[in-house]
């Protein structure tokens, strides 16, 4: 099958013939059919996040199942299926506490399945698997787990989103923030994940909904999503707006989805008595904070991470593919253009531009 390979940091993906093994006991073959072109792959094409190579990238996916493995009983061949990046144990320690994206098995296997192997190579060459997924290729080999069924009228390419961005998003606000109706709240970062926080924010009913971007045009675009106010910093003063518009008592909710120190600070800063931040993004590896820490208990205000939006894939992710087609969130207005597998690079050329107000999807069939 064809896949997009990186091979080394800062240099174009490869899109090659491999070798893909059937699934193990426990695993799911997915025909995949569409993904996101997400900043977490670019992470590791430009380097700040380090991974095994070479290896095949892609994490935002959706597919068809084409075989299970011997016990797998959640799916079945023909199954449509969103691909979750987090596998999932249900047994240890934070599964059992109703926190299934913090599951103890994810930081076992770098760059490999949960068995510590891969089942991807090119001629003997060992290829590592990028999230557990791999899907910038025309087969992935997942987790039972790391395959979410989905109904089956969803458009694929539109169900891939819910894999990552827009989970990531909603659910840092719904989940993970516990966003309250009547607040306010501030989102640094329009891209897909900040758009996707933005809406997540409305959506909780928050009163005020203040987007922060340097791109007037993202600004414009956020106000699809359910921005109430816009502030560009590099037009004014994003902490004094910010202020102003909350009475000079700060957001009740801050979030940071760009991941650099200066816009985390900022974030916290923006962050009331009381508030919270929580912070959404990948920042570069070695990147570090500065904080007062007398602010934490002077002011009652605590920063927190967000991870995967605090999912729990086998309910959030339908739920919110139910809410799509009620037409109660949104996704279409996220994907700005359709490429090709052969064609990922100019996707993500795309995306290190940073203009653009929308994502790009790679498309299979």
């Amino acid at each position: 099958m064809k896949a997009a390979v990186l091979y080394e940091p800062n240099t174009p993906l490869v899109i090659e013939d491999l070798h893909i093994d059937p699934p193990k006991a426990g695993e799911v073959k997915v025909k995949v059919a569409a993904n996101g072109a997400c900043h977490s792959d670019l992470h590791v094409m430009t380097g700040d996040m380090r991974m095994p190579l070479p290896m095949v990238l892609g994490h935002e996916g959706a597919g068809v199942v084409a075989e299970v493995g011997a016990g797998v009983t959640s799916v079945k061949e023909g199954d449509h299926v969103v691909l979750s990046f987090n596998p999932v144990c249900g047994i240890c320690h934070y599964c059992t506490q109703g926190k299934p994206h913090l599951c103890e098995t994810r930081p076992k296997a770098l760059g490999a399945l949960l068995d510590g192997t891969t089942r991807l190579r090119k001629n003997n060459d060992e290829i590592f698997h990028f999230a557990y997924t791999a899907s910038f290729a025309e087969e992935a080999i997942v987790h039972e787990s790391c395959a979410i069924k989905i109904r089956e009228d969803v458009p694929l390419d539109r169900a891939c989103f819910v894999g990552c961005g827009t989970m990531t998003g909603v659910g840092a606000a719904v989940n993970t923030a516990n966003v309250q109706p009547g607040s306010s709240t501030v989102v640094i970062g329009c891209g897909g994940v900040g758009l996707n926080v933005i809406q997540g924010c409305a959506l909780a009913g928050a009163r005020q909904v203040i987007a922060v971007d340097l791109l007037d045009s993202k600004l414009e675009f956020a106000k699809t999503f359910g921005a109430t106010h816009t502030i560009n910093p590099g037009q004014d003063d994003a902490f004094k707006a910010v202020m102003e518009l909350t009475g000079g008592r700060g957001a009740d909710y801050a979030f940071e989805v760009i991941s650099t120190a200066k816009t985390i600070e900022l974030a916290f800063k923006m962050t009331g008595r009381g508030g919270v931040c929580t912070v959404v993004g990948v920042s570069p590896d070695g990147a570090r904070i500065s904080l007062n820490p007398n602010i934490f208990c002077l002011m009652e205000k605590r920063i927190q991470g967000s991870y995967y939006g605090s999912t729990r894939p086998r309910i959030d992710m339908p739920r919110l593919l139910d809410m799509y087609m009620d037409k109660k969130i949104k996704i279409d207005e996220l994907v700005s253009k359709t490429f090709a597998l052969e064609q990922v690079n100019e996707a993500y050329d795309l995306l290190k531009e940073g203009s653009g107000v929308a994502r790009s999807v790679i498309k299979f069939f």
